[in-house]
């Protein structure tokens, strides 16, 4: 316990060293715990980063009251669960939607098509890197890691500018959907 508080103290105080050690022992192990529940290897490794990341972003407010260990499982079932949980409303969101074999009404084509114009427009304006971190993990389905190996930065930038995107993405969807009355 002693060794955990001092571990977490140096994260808290930037010590990207200490913090590296920490992710390189967990990161197996807590990705393997994660596909247990989640059942793909693909969104443990995601749900891990997130969590990593979400330490690292938050050091300085994260409260650790056992160990370390306990806190990194704890919140990576918790972000696994919640995955779950956004699959499950995803599914039954698409089983309420018609039949795919009917047509959309003209009123849905012309809703999706100014929401398609505007997210078309909102990534047009993003930076230009920024734009090609997104479309490397969304067009090309690349993973946050091999987007930071080929653009020579650190996943946690990726990260960072994927957490941008989206925060500016669900922002300009809500202001279109307020403004339409949805």
């Amino acid at each position: 316990m002693l060794n955990d508080i001092v571990i977490f103290g140096k994260i808290k105080e930037g010590d990207i060293e200490t913090f590296e050690k920490v992710f390189r022992l967990y990161y197996a192990p807590l990705c393997l715990y994660s596909s247990g529940i989640t059942g793909r290897k693909d969104v443990s490794e995601e749900v891990v980063q997130d969590v990593f990341y979400n330490i690292w972003r938050d050091r300085e407010t994260v409260r650790i009251s056992h160990s370390v260990k306990n806190y990194l499982y704890g919140a990576v079932r918790n972000l696994s669960l919640r995955y779950l949980e956004n699959l499950s409303v995803r599914e039954r969101y698409l089983k309420s939607l018609p039949d795919a074999a009917s047509e959309p009404s003209p009123q849905e084509q012309m809703e999706y098509r100014e929401l398609e114009n505007l997210v078309n427009v909102t990534l047009n304006k993003l930076p230009k890197r920024r734009l090609q971190i997104f479309k490397m993990h969304r067009l090309d389905g690349k993973k946050y890691k091999e987007i930071a190996e080929s653009l020579s930065i650190s996943v946690k930038t990726v990260e960072a500018e994927m957490t941008k995107v989206y925060k500016t993405l669900r922002q300009e969807i809500e202001k279109y959907t307020y403004n339409h009355g949805f």
